[in-house]
């Protein structure tokens, strides 16, 4: 049987403990299911099953909440535009020429990049190359190390993937950019 997790918060922890206390000192040594109802008790419910039903009304509410957060904050007319820049094989075809759509863009290239590595700029390069057709990798890596999507060594010689969370179109455009990269054929 898997162990499920179950948060158990008290607002007042020294009345959580008299509420335990009295409890324990009703009977003598409980058993292992008779603790958790007693814990679970103090902390406000009737039993530990009442603790597990309210745990799972509570996930399944914040899952609910947090999809529906997402999907009416996420712009999918720009998102839509940003994807008419790719082909089919989930290469920029094309530089937009509105700056909030080359944004978008750079984020659909920047889960290419590995997390805690160093690359050379010529590395940098490479993985651009293969990702989009106007022969500009330059371009996309000064672009990606100003938004703060890369960053470079002082020295120039190293860059790092920065740990970001992409906003919510990003985030819609690099699923479907990563959907067609997977389904394209593979190149010879």
């Amino acid at each position: 049987m898997s162990r499920l997790a179950l948060p158990l918060q008290t607002s007042d922890l020294s009345a959580f403990a008299r509420a335990l206390a009295l409890q324990l000192q009703a009977k003598p040594a409980p058993g292992h299911l008779e603790l958790l109802n007693m814990l679970a008790r103090a902390g406000g419910f009737r039993n530990l099953q009442h603790l597990r039903a309210a745990a799972a009304a509570k996930s399944r509410l914040d899952a609910a909440r947090t999809t529906a957060q997402t999907a009416a904050q996420t712009d999918h007319s720009l998102v839509e535009r940003a994807l008419r820049h790719f082909d089919e094989q989930g290469r920029l075809a094309r530089w937009p020429s509105r700056r909030n759509l080359q944004i978008l863009c750079l984020w659909a290239l920047w889960p290419l990049f590995p997390l805690g590595s160093g690359l050379h700029e010529r590395q940098v390069n490479a993985l651009l190359a293969p990702a989009h057709g106007f022969g500009d990798p330059a371009l996309l890596r000064r672009d990606m190390t100003g938004l703060g999507l890369l960053a470079r060594s002082p020295d120039g010689t190293a860059y790092h993937r920065n740990r970001l969370a992409p906003p919510p179109e990003a985030r819609a455009l690099i699923h479907h950019v990563t959907t067609r990269r997977k389904g394209a054929a593979p190149v010879a």
